[in-house]
């Protein structure tokens, strides 16, 4: 008996002494506005896999302070209970060890640079119920791989994912209605991003320096950047950049938007669009032609296109018949009416030895592409051919094609 109860009253002890050792850990200040939550502001614990407790000597833990773990250098996970609602300002800035960041649904609000430069985290999960992202709350995380935002989201603060150079997959943009100023800037991994059509604002350089292959932009953004003067266009120098695919609904195109896109080929302005700005396709050295769908719009002072008199680089422009502003030149460049047509009614569309084909009339030498597609409520056209209308004619055909119910056919800009 001598022995054991030593080690009995001992066990005992530890038990008692061990929570509040871990609670001891973390310093904190009573919420004025309700005295029985807390705010962790700092935290002197040796650092490793941390979970932050509900509560400290009885009082409700309801958020993390500005720098209460900015710059702890040992902090490798952490684990943030459904008590907080709000993570705040530099929370764990330079916390360069940590690889895992556990959230609970319960937080609505992730503050500015909360995790910026947290260089080792890899991946994040932004749970369901965070609606705002400050500014820079994951700046130069450049080992961010992989980022989910979910639907809640409503706002994306500037520089929010800026300089995460390892970041490839963005699941979805939740329903963001303004994609902050530089909000992927220097993300060079982000090759692909739906922006979705809640979205009413894309700021300034936002994807300045992605490797974006193709966008589309929903019909809700109005403006594609800001007009300011002196701006960065939010898309200016993707230089990967192949296709461009903007929505009616879009009004402006502001200054320098797509500047420096070498790889742009073509791209498509419908008639929503009543003005471009100065430079919006500046420096568009691969283009080569550029399709409205509307009247002839209104033009920066400096003009959108490279000049064809004084550069190398100079698309052309084409225009609807029944559109009105357009002449045989337009800022500065050829235009010309887009007249070519499949004829329907000359005898020539139809089957004729296993072949179906059809006429294409139109300006001479025009060159266009021939596209066919199976759905036309949900299509996907795939080129099949491009052609020159030599002497303003052109007859297309392709095997039968057996095997589908049925086929439809458009023509596009090569």
């Amino acid at each position: 008996m001598q022995t054991v109860t030593p080690k009995g009253i001992f066990l005992g002890l530890l038990l008692f002494v061990t929570p509040a050792v871990v609670q001891g850990q973390f310093g904190y200040m009573t919420n004025a506005d309700n005295t029985n939550t807390i705010t962790i502001t700092n935290y002197s614990g040796p650092g490793g896999a941390v979970t932050i407790p509900t509560n400290i000597n009885g009082l409700t833990v309801a958020s993390i302070g500005s720098n209460a773990f900015c710059t702890n250098g040992s902090l490798t996970s952490v684990t943030i209970p459904d008590t907080i609602t709000s993570i705040g300002y530099e929370a764990f800035f330079f916390c360069t060890s940590l690889t895992n960041v556990t959230i609970s649904n319960s937080v609505t609000n992730i503050g500015y640079y909360s995790f910026g430069d947290c260089r080792n985290l890899t991946i994040m999960t932004i749970p369901e119920g965070v609606t705002t992202l400050g500014e820079g709350a994951f700046y130069a995380c450049i080992k961010l791989r992989s980022v989910t935002i979910p639907g809640s989201v409503a706002s994306m603060g500037n520089y929010v994912f800026a300089s995460c150079t390892s970041l490839t997959n963005v699941s979805s943009l939740g329903n963001v209605t303004s994609i902050g100023d530089y909000a992927f800037n220097d993300c060079s991994g982000l090759t692909k991003i739906t922006i979705p059509d809640t979205v009413t604002r894309i700021g300034d350089a936002a994807f300045v320096g992605t490797s974006l292959t193709n966008i589309t932009i929903p019909g809700s953004v109005t403006s594609i950047g800001d007009g300011s003067t002196g701006g960065t266009g939010p898309f200016c120098g993707c230089t990967s950049l192949i296709t461009v695919s903007i929505a009616s609904g879009v009004i402006n195109i502001e200054e320098d938007a797509f500047d420096g896109c070498t790889s742009l080929a073509n791209v498509t302005i419908p008639a929503s669009v009543t003005s471009i700005g100065s430079y919006a396709f500046y420096d568009c050295t691969g283009m080569a032609g550029v399709y409205f769908a509307g009247n002839a719009p209104g033009l920066g002072s400096d003009g959108p296109f490279a000049d064809g008199s004084y550069y190398d680089h100079h698309p052309t422009l084409y225009y609807l018949p029944g559109t009105t502003g357009w002449s045989s030149t337009f800022a500065g460049l050829t235009s010309v009416l887009w007249n070519p047509l499949i004829e329907a009614g000359d005898g020539s569309l139809g089957v004729s030895n296993n072949q179906f084909g059809f006429n294409i009339t139109g300006t001479n030498n025009f060159t266009v592409v021939v596209e066919a597609c199976t759905n036309l409520g949900n299509p996907v056209w795939t080129p099949l051919q491009t052609v020159t209308l030599i002497n303003g004619s052109f007859y297309f055909s392709e095997p039968l094609q057996t095997n589908i119910a049925c086929r439809f056919y458009s023509l596009a800009l090569p």
